[in-house]
């Protein structure tokens, strides 16, 4: 039990520290402060550039599998060819008080896929919580789409059963098991041959996605130690959503996109897929965790001792923008989103302690995991900070060292490197108009230089909401006990006669 304190602890002590000793040395060693302001912008402004080069790859490579026949790919590839009828997809769709319209979307969307409806499992995993109107959008669902699958389940996750955390990872174990006792079991299937894919129930997927998934299940070198990501594409509701949700929305495809590059850093988010015969053998997923869509990496990889890893598909599946019902309601949905992603940190006390125990897993192995973890929460608690600090050593280092000529080179430096660091804004702006799915007919020409010019506002989001949410999840967890995060479903809506967006091959 202390040693789960000190790793929850270390993460928000250390951002802290970070933080507090930067406000000191700019007061106390203005010097030093202002010599690593420099050096820490350099870094981030070489970071842009390798990111930029990530994000490049990525983007070729999903224009180029957006457009492969993934179906005939499977019948003709002679790796695939024999094996590809066998495998079973049990998809399931974990479901709060999302409306009906939304719902249907994605099962629409299910049905117009080209792989085989009858080697589909699909499971609406409702929560008995949500009430009766949750219950009513099951029955019309299961009405509307049961008979159009191979098996269509629904079922009711119930409310206070003993430690468990209510949300979407408790939901799916629910709806896993029931899946396993009342389709896979009783009807016989090899677990090695059933993939299970868990999509948030706004997912919206393109026509060849499960044939590109099997695809690269059957290849993969290691197809029952491996994940399958795909890359989240925020835009469903894009044309209905303001600025500020639309630049973090393609702020986190862009991530995403990246991430797919680096295959070794990677672990799941948000929808993914995994072999059924790992999920049986951990037990699906933990009950008591918020961030379970990349805990599930972290419980596969400790029991299999390191020899887990995630597949990229660098394809890519469309999800809604997170909005409200007006620009303060977004904001604060928005900051309760990510603060809920940013309590992934809850993750590192958990592989510290296993990889601690476990004797078997390579040391280079945890100790790349584990920097990797922590780095990526303690970059989002304090870099966007320290990077608009950086003019703190003029202000707080007194007259003395504003007599001194790094004093006066040091805003004119900062600001050429923030000026050559801006070409990750431009480049995100051109991105994001050349990835926008179909655009709608009001679309202008006046449209085209608003959705470029919203990537001003990248300086805000990355302080209120990067930085700020990020290190109140470490200090919850750092505080523990009722300051620990709960699971907060984003609400999902439509504007009366919204059309989603689609991903198409003529625009992502």
């Amino acid at each position: 039990m202390k040693a789960q304190r000190f790793w929850e602890i270390f993460p928000a002590a250390l951002a802290i520290i970070t933080i507090l000793t930067y406000v000191a040395f700019s007061r106390f060693l203005p010097s030093y402060a202002a010599i690593f302001v420099i050096i820490f912008d350099t870094y981030w402004l070489l970071k842009t550039v390798y990111f930029y080069f990530h994000l490049q790859s990525t983007e070729k490579e999903l224009r180029k599998n957006i457009k492969t026949d993934w179906l005939k790919k499977l019948r003709i590839d002679p790796r695939t060819a024999e094996r590809w009828g066998e495998i079973y997809h049990l998809i399931i769709l974990p479901m709060y008080k999302e409306p009906l319209e939304i719902v249907e979307e994605s099962f629409e969307r299910l049905l117009q896929a080209d792989y085989p409806k009858e080697k589909m499992l699909v499971v609406l995993a409702e929560e008995a919580r949500a009430g009766e109107g949750a219950k009513e959008v099951g029955r019309r669902i299961g009405e509307k789409y049961g008979g159009k699958f191979f098996q269509f389940l629904v079922t009711s996750h119930p409310d206070g059963l003993s430690n468990e955390v209510p949300g979407k990872g408790s939901n799916e174990t629910w709806a896993a098991r029931e899946a396993q006792q009342k389709i896979i079991d009783r009807l016989g299937l090899d677990y090695e041959k059933v993939l299970v894919s868990v999509f948030d129930v706004d997912t919206q997927i393109a026509r060849g996605y499960f044939a590109a998934l099997t695809h690269a299940f059957l290849i993969a070198p290691h197809p029952q130690r491996s994940s399958y990501q795909p890359v989240p594409f925020f835009n469903n509701n894009i044309f209905e959503s303001p600025a500020l949700a639309r630049v973090m929305a393609y702020s986190t495809t862009f991530w995403g996109m990246m991430e797919q590059s680096r295959p070794e850093h990677m672990v799941t988010f948000s929808s993914h897929s995994t072999p059924f015969r790992a999920l049986a053998e951990i037990g699906f997923w933990d009950t008591d965790v918020v961030s379970e869509d990349s805990h599930i990496f972290w419980q596969l990889f400790s029991h299999y001792d390191g020899d887990w890893r995630v597949v990229p598909l660098k394809y890519p599946v469309s999800m809604d923008v997170n909005v409200g019902s007006n620009f303060w309601q977004t904001v604060r949905n928005l900051y309760k989103q990510q603060r809920r992603w940013a309590w992934g940190v809850e993750n590192f006390p958990y592989i510290m302690l296993k990889f601690l125990k476990n004797g078997r897993m390579s040391p280079k192995d945890k100790l790349y995991r584990a920097y990797s973890v922590f780095g990526g929460s303690y970059s989002w608690a304090t870099s966007a900070l320290l990077i608009s600090l950086g003019w703190l050593p003029v202000v707080l280092g007194g007259r003395e060292f504003n007599r001194t000529v790094l004093s006066y080179n040091l805003p004119h430096v900062t600001r050429y490197l923030m000026w050559l660091g801006s070409f990750g804004i431009v480049i995100s702006g051109i991105l994001t108009l050349s990835l926008l799915p179909p655009k709608p007919r009001w679309f202008t020409a006046r449209h085209y230089v608003v959705y470029f010019v919203q990537w001003l506002l990248t300086p805000i989001n990355m302080i209120v909401l990067g930085t700020f949410p990020a290190l109140e999840s470490q200090i919850r967890l750092m505080l523990g006990g009722r300051f620990r995060l709960g699971f907060w479903a984003t609400p999902k809506s439509r504007k009366t006669g919204a059309r989603p967006a689609r991903i198409t091959a003529e625009g992502l």
